[in-house]
């Protein structure tokens, strides 16, 4: 990825305005809001024309943005989660009452990650705790790798966008279960 100078305000005030945003991820762009603004996961959701019994996931600059919201795990299992992070591995794991139903849907665990992409961390590091993540796509068809794509799918339905380069990831990361480590996808 090149380095470039990104200003973050305008998107860090859209997520703090019920308002969706896309930037790049390991692999594809995303789209991401508050996972506190109700009213920006509804609209996300409607612009993916995604089920929210289907959950979202949650990403964050590091592990304090997230265990919060996250139960308690045995020391073994905490070490091999973190040893991943930061970087492109997503897990399930058991969810405290602060996660909201409209972002764990029909499940009893979170997804979560701590991405090591440079802009994913600046934008939690900004915003001052963990966002939405979820592919930049309609339901069922492959996600944008760039924001010239999402702003040919989306339009104007997407507040703002982060233009930047994706990461080499082939597809979107990998999701295991925290407890037994059993392979979601």
């Amino acid at each position: 990825m090149r380095n470039k100078v990104h200003n973050y305000s305008v998107a860090i005030e859209v997520l703090r305005n019920d308002g969706v945003i896309a930037y790049p991820t390991e692999a594809v762009y995303g789209l991401g809001c508050s996972p506190f603004s109700e009213k920006a996961v509804e609209k996300l959701l409607a612009i993916k024309q995604r089920d929210v019994a289907k959950g979202l996931i949650l990403i964050a600059a590091n592990f304090v943005q997230l265990e919060s919201l996250l139960q308690p795990l045995p020391q073994e299992r905490l070490d091999q989660i973190l040893a991943t992070w930061p970087g492109p591995v997503s897990w399930a794991c058991p969810k405290t009452d602060k996660v909201p139903a409209y972002i764990h849907g029909d499940w009893s665990s979170v997804v979560v990650r701590v991405s090591a992409h440079p802009i994913v961390q600046q934008l939690c590091l900004q915003f001052g705790g963990p966002l939405v993540s979820t592919s930049a796509n309609i339901q069922g068809a492959d996600p944008c790798r760039s924001a010239a794509e999402v702003s040919a799918v989306f339009g104007p339905s997407v507040d703002h966008v982060i233009v930047g380069e994706v990461g080499i990831l082939e597809k979107p990361t990998p999701i295991f279960d925290a407890l037994t480590g059993h392979v979601f996808r």
